[in-house]
């Protein structure tokens, strides 16, 4: 199975686009669904978390179609797996920031060849020299924030301009930031559709999908790193340590800025 990787932010054609009011409807009613099948206690195991997962990404593909893309950073298999075993052919974007890992660039090959998705790399304005030469080196070290800015922000809303709903990876037991998020949402800032299919997946939940279905894993988690970002800012954690703990590690920040 073959994908492609591009540098820019494109959609496929075939699927119009909403304005913001039809799409802000959308997701308040997909909100609304998914919250009560979530509450009525009906999808309490994990067989039924993944059937629901599933269900958000069918929703979104039949009511966006080409306009709905999937983030990536593959740092998050379980989603890419999830996807490409559930909606074949998606659009799926990963931000090279110029600081990965060697493993994680090679996972995100691993997946263009193993799954039938669409793979577009987005490379940020300046490359790291560039970026080097006009501000400093090691901006992430000095300012960790405006790095992310520019390598991780600005690309993310290139690469979203063309869609109209987005696909995530967030989880609830990621972070505190994040134990609110629902399955379906509204991207105010962006003025899109946001899906969280695995927003509700336990860790125990991650393993055992890994488990059953063979899902390849960035090879850093058998170094012991948790959340995988860029190099520069991402270290192993130990046993009992939070995850996030490796993410930007001895600095007050705890979010990318991906997720306002």
């Amino acid at each position: 199975m073959t994908a492609t990787t591009t540098h820019v932010g494109r959609a496929r054609g075939g699927s119009a686009a909403r304005d913001a009011h039809e799409l802000q409807e959308l997701a308040a009613e997909a909100e609304e669904r998914f919250e009560a099948l979530e509450a009525d206690g009906a999808h309490a195991s994990y067989e039924e978390r993944v059937e629901l997962s599933r269900d958000v990404l069918h929703w979104g593909a039949e009511t966006f179609g080409d306009r709905l893309t999937v983030a990536s950073s593959m740092g998050d298999e379980v989603l890419v797996h999830l996807v490409g075993t559930t909606v074949p052919g998606a659009d799926v974007f990963f931000l090279d920031t110029g600081y990965h890992f060697a493993e994680t660039l090679g996972t995100r090959d691993a997946y263009q060849a193993m799954l039938p998705l669409r793979i577009r790399t987005i490379l940020p304005l300046l490359t790291v020299p560039q970026q080097d030469e006009r501000h400093g080196a090691r901006l992430h070290d000095r300012d960790p924030n405006a790095c992310c800015a520019m390598r991780k922000v600005e690309p993310l809303n290139r690469a979203l301009s063309t869609h109209d709903a987005w696909v995530t990876g967030m989880r609830r037991v990621d972070a505190p930031t994040r134990t609110d998020i629902g399955l379906v949402g509204w991207d105010a800032a962006r003025a899109m559709v946001k899906l969280n299919p695995i927003a509700a997946w336990t860790d125990e939940d991650v393993d055992r999908y890994v488990e059953e279905h063979g899902v390849f894993l960035n090879p850093l988690r058998q170094e012991g790193y948790a959340s995988i970002g860029c190099a520069p800012c991402t270290r192993p954690v130990a046993e009992g340590e939070d995850p996030r703990a490796g993410r930007w590690a001895g600095k007050d920040k705890t979010e990318c800025g991906l997720h306002t």
